[in-house]
């Protein structure tokens, strides 16, 4: 029986096309420094590192948000805030300017050469459990839709936010390629959802078991020879 053609690719956002934690190391010291200009009490009580171990705590209390990363920022940052005396409009006014500086990414080099090239031959869609903005990225040229773990309900590698994205880009499982950094999220999400797969390994490093991707690249310029010599 012959393979169905790919019509539709997905790509996870963040360390599959920019590096996401020197992204979120920035944030979190811009919205700090917020924080010591407009309300000192709290960042005189947390450390950059104690609000982000806070943010981790904040799942064990509310399990319910685990697919929501946002609002597990939002909700530890207004617990801190209450502690320092504050009201909740300091949780979200911090979260803003974290949010902001969240989405002033920097692209691998691949990334829009790759993008601009399949965008008018195939569907290309973002796929993330993060809370990155594709708008305010500026790929939202290139991707026509992004699904998030917010917005569906649940997150990769939940089988569920595989099928919400291949309903978005209006083709079946088995014709959506999967493109991602994180072999359990990505690459074992996707292949329980009924798509193919395909690992961005940049940094070289070695599969941790279980079934492999369909096809392993260390960049989006392989993806490109994939596509063209009919391997994926």
């Amino acid at each position: 029986m012959p393979v169905p053609p790919i019509l539709a690719i997905t790509f996870d956002l963040d360390d599959t096309l920019w590096a996401i934690d020197p992204v979120i190391e920035r944030a979190e010291q811009r919205m700090h420094a917020w924080l010591a200009e407009h309300y000192p009490r709290l960042p005189e009580r947390y450390s950059v590192t104690a609000l982000r171990t806070l943010r981790d705590d904040m799942l064990g209390l509310r399990p319910d948000l685990a697919h929501d990363l946002s609002a597990l920022r939002l909700e530890s940052l207004a617990m801190a805030a209450q502690r320092c005396g504050y009201g909740r409009d300091v949780a979200e006014g911090a979260f803003a300017v974290m949010l902001q500086a969240r989405n002033e990414v920097e692209l691998f080099a691949d990334v829009l050469p790759v993008l601009t090239e399949l965008s008018g031959r195939l569907t290309l869609g973002g796929l993330t459990n993060g809370n990155a903005d594709i708008a305010l990225v500026g790929l939202d040229g290139l991707l026509r839709f992004c699904t998030t773990a917010r917005e569906v309900g649940v997150a990769k590698p939940h089988r569920g936010i595989f099928e919400a994205a291949s309903s978005a880009a209006g083709v079946p499982p088995n014709q959506v390629l999967h493109v991602g950094d994180d072999p359990q999220r990505d690459v074992h999400g996707a292949r329980a959802a009924g798509m193919r797969t395909v690992w961005v390994n940049r940094n070289g490093q070695t599969w941790p078991g279980g079934p492999p991707a369909d096809a392993e690249i260390s960049d989006l310029f392989g993806l490109l020879d994939l596509l063209e010599q009919g391997l994926i």
